[in-house]
């Protein structure tokens, strides 16, 4: 009688005893797994552009700085441009992409209005596999050399300044004998940011014409670096980092930006607190069923143990039941997530709400990420979750007393 496999068998016929109460109790469990899987791959693929696009909007994976720039972003806080050793690793298999920037504050002038901006002096052609800029153009043209001496703007800073495309601007900085710079640039360019915030906050012009204003000879700001994982950076950083040699600060990009640094961490955590949540909710229906089964087989189960089932042997029987009826809930709802998030992961056109979003710091399109790690923790705790909540009602089922049950009406 008491056999793995005829306490098995057991299990699932008194499981199918009330089909209604089962399929119902399975419709929870299948809605929840669908839930949990659902959500997570949501707030899964708003993290992951988050992250992309914060990396797209000039960090790269990687930086390399002068010690001080990052408090103090002028030209006194240069670098050299990179040594031999350096470019031998920049350019090598780790590295997707690199280049050398001139990133300064400044300020732009229209004959309407004056804005505070970053302006970034850039070679076109290394910028184009790195950074968002070359991929957002809108109209006019990006640049096409460290010498251009056009502008590329966003949008609405375009519109702040109550300029067009063609017209000419003034930036002004500051030298590196800390005087006023300031040079016109006509507007060759006007990018679209999937984030409009960006749009405001850079201006981009050739490199060499940047240095050439700004007294700077072959100095730059920065040099970002693209690997080809921006979940795992630490060995690019180290790589980089020794190769730099001392007198340079070298960052990931976590480090650069603590508020997506943060969010990634966050999400691991929220993904369990998510699935425990869930799961809570359906603890009680679980409950409830197993409970009520058990009532309905007291006499049942008192004659079994008259006839020598083992106490232990009932209670594995009631914990089999609920880890049936479980795995059967999740098993269906894992295949109908899987169904319901495949169609969805050529993006979610949220430009409704847009502006809520970039609050944010995510783009209007949201592009679901179903990871299995994510499907495998749910599973996993959920089953965990259920064997604990099986145990009150296999425990009590396993503590009667024979007699007592048999003759119980």
């Amino acid at each position: 009688m008491g056999s793995p496999r005829i306490t098995l068998r057991l299990a699932w016929r008194n499981l199918w005893r009330n089909h209604r109460r089962t399929l119902i109790m399975l419709a929870a469990v299948i809605v929840g797994a669908w839930a949990m899987i659902f959500m997570t791959a949501l707030t899964r693929g708003m993290v992951d552009e988050m992250v992309k696009d914060g990396i797209r909007t000039l960090p790269g994976h990687v930086q390399i700085h002068h010690p001080s720039y990052r408090d103090d972003p002028s030209v006194a806080n240069s670098l050299a441009p990179p040594g031999r050793r350096l470019r031998e690793t920049l350019d090598g298999p780790a590295v997707v992409a690199w280049a050398a920037r001139v990133k300064v504050p400044a300020v732009v002038s229209s004959e309407r209005s004056t804005r505070g901006v970053v302006l970034v002096g850039i070679d076109p052609e290394r910028e184009r596999a790195l950074s968002f800029v070359a991929g957002d153009m809108a109209e006019g043209r990006f640049l096409e050399s460290p010498e251009d001496q056009g502008l590329v703007v966003g949008r609405k800073l375009l519109d702040r300044l109550e300029t067009d495309l063609g017209k000419r601007v003034v930036v002004m900085s500051q030298d590196r004998n800390n005087e006023i710079a300031d040079r016109g640039f006509r507007v060759v360019g006007v990018y679209d940011s999937r984030l409009q915030a960006q749009e405001e906050g850079f201006v981009f012009a050739g490199r060499a014409t940047v240095q050439r204003l700004l007294g700077m000879g072959d100095l730059v700001s920065e040099i970002a670096i693209l690997g080809t994982d921006y979940r795992n950076v630490d060995g690019l950083r180290d790589r980089v980092e020794a190769a730099a040699g001392p007198g340079v600060t070298v960052e990931g990009w976590a480090q650069l930006d603590p508020y997506l640094g943060s969010m990634l961490g966050m999400m691991d955590g929220f993904v369990l607190v998510w699935i425990v949540v869930v799961f809570l909710a359906l603890a009680f229906g679980l409950v409830n069923t197993l409970i009520m089964a058990v009532f309905e087989r007291v006499r049942e189960i008192g004659l079994m143990l008259a006839l020598g089932m083992t106490p232990r042997s009932i209670r594995a029987q009631i914990i089999a039941e609920s880890t049936f009826l479980l795995a059967l809930g999740l098993l269906i709802g894992d295949v109908l997530a899987w169904l319901t998030i495949k169609p969805l992961e050529s993006g979610i056109d949220l430009s409704i709400v847009g502006q809520g979003m970039e609050y944010w710091g995510a783009s209007s399109v949201l592009y679901p990420a179903l990871r299995w790690e994510d499907v495998v923790l749910a599973n996993v705790v959920v089953l965990v979750l259920g064997f604990i909540a099986s145990l009150w009602p296999a425990v009590r089922a396993s503590r009667y007393e024979p007699v007592e049950a048999i003759t119980k009406v």
